[in-house]
């Protein structure tokens, strides 16, 4: 059996991948292999968990879509490896698929430390929809928790603990929450929302051994010993790029892409949490999980598989989140105290600019964080901004407020959708 198109994952980049092959070409034959069983939003697990949502809408694409676009789908079945020789991949079942071109969109899976006396049974991960049904079980039977990892992905579940009224307590290697992205003032307020809740924060802290009794013994690095029902860890999420190297496919941190999402061998392509791609304003290739991104980064694969030319242009990290309704943007070096740093604390609403020769490198806007689609905007086209940048500060920031010469460059008729301009038609 040989398909034109054979994608492995059913994700944002996955989808993206589909809509765009199908714009190009009604007819070229798709087959989309993943072990998940549904294509399902990971974004929406914490709402699920917290029972904003039902199940039904963590679903992303439902089978229709599938159906419709005519994609055959091999749905809960994992791909054991890829021969670029050949042009095949072998699935777990043992059955063997050729490809014309194909696309890796495998994401990204939680990273685990060493830690003495763990093992799998111990501890829970909050990235699939697995494992927030297994977390939803033991929450039943459940008092207390402690999760490892104090990013986004750890105090969300942290905030959907709380409010299933379990006693929480985060440990933090860091000195502050969300180190990467956050600087030592929004942090703070951010742990201040936490405490108010009665999560405890451990900073400067880490987990080195798991023993057993009744409950979880936790023995932290400071030396103290925390009784827990329920352990997660949540420390980071990398690349699962291990198919895409064992069949010899370039990976450093993640699978090695150009901006056309091709890897290094020929008629394949990767996109999503598993590649590495280029940063525009850290100007250097990382992984970026970012769900745009890697919807992007499949679309652009898409075109480019059905012989369509395009480049994915603008890159950079980006965070939307939110905390017990405190809510917080980021973009770009947001932490960065490389370059000149303007910022203005009010209450708790806060707003953190950093400029590199004029031009926004990055930002944070916390509280009221309206209209900050205006500010990438501004770091995507790289303009100047240093005779109105006092203006940035403001609450109620505009397009009014930037010079005409500038804000026509923003608001001229573009089609842009994180694609070279002159590539769509």
């Amino acid at each position: 059996m040989k398909f034109e198109n054979v994608i492995i994952g059913n994700s944002s980049a996955a989808i993206g991948c589909v809509e765009a092959i199908r714009e190009i070409d009604s007819d070229a034959d798709i087959l989309m292999v993943s072990a998940d069983r549904q294509a399902y939003s990971r974004a929406l697990i914490p709402y699920y968990l917290r029972g904003k949502i039902e199940l039904e809408g963590l679903l992303y694409r439902r089978q229709e879509f599938f159906e419709r676009l005519n994609v055959e789908t091999k749905f809960g079945i994992r791909v054991e490896r890829i021969d670029t020789n050949k042009k095949e991949i072998t699935l777990e079942n043992g059955e063997i698929v050729g490809y014309e071109k194909l696309l890796i969109a495998t994401g990204g899976k939680p990273f685990i430390p060493k830690i003495e006396g763990l093992n799998a049974r111990d501890f829970f991960t909050f990235q699939t929809l697995e494992d927030v049904l297994r977390i939803k079980e033991a929450v039943e039977k459940a008092e207390s928790a402690v999760i490892l990892g104090a990013g986004i992905i750890g105090l969300m579940l942290a905030e959907a603990l709380v409010e299933k009224g379990l006693e929480v307590k985060v440990v933090e290697l860091a000195d502050r929450v969300l180190a990467p992205v956050l600087d030592k003032k929004t942090s703070e307020i951010v742990q201040r929302k936490f405490a108010e809740k009665g999560v405890e924060i451990l900073l400067n802290n880490t987990i080195l051994e798991v023993r057993r009794n009744e409950k979880k013994i936790l023995r932290l690095k400071d030396g103290r010993e925390i009784e827990t029902d329920l352990l997660a860890i949540a420390v980071g999420v990398v690349p699962n790029a291990e198919l895409a190297k064992n069949a010899g496919i370039k990976v450093n941190r993640g699978i090695v892409v150009n901006k056309r999402m091709e890897t290094s061998v020929k008629d394949v392509y990767a996109a999503g949490d598993c590649v590495e791609i280029f940063d525009s304003i850290a100007k250097t290739s990382r992984p970026i999980p970012l769900w745009i991104t890697a919807y992007m980064g499949g679309r652009i694969a898409g075109f480019n598989m059905s012989g369509i030319p395009r480049d994915l242009s603008f890159v950079t990290a980006m965070n939307s989140m939110h905390f017990f309704d405190y809510y917080i943007i980021t973009a770009g070096l947001s932490n960065s105290e490389d370059g000149e740093v303007i910022s203005r604390l009010e209450g708790e609403n806060y707003r953190r600019f950093v400029l590199r020769d004029g031009k926004i490198v990055g930002f944070i806007i916390a509280g009221k964080v309206g209209r900050a689609g205006i500010f990438t905007r501004l770091m995507e086209e790289e303009l100047e901004v240093s005779g109105f940048k006092d203006k940035l500060l403001n609450d109620n920031f505009g397009y009014v407020d930037i010079p005409e010469a500038i804000r026509w460059n923003l608001l001229k008729e573009k089609v842009k959708f994180g694609v070279v301009r002159d590539a769509w038609i």
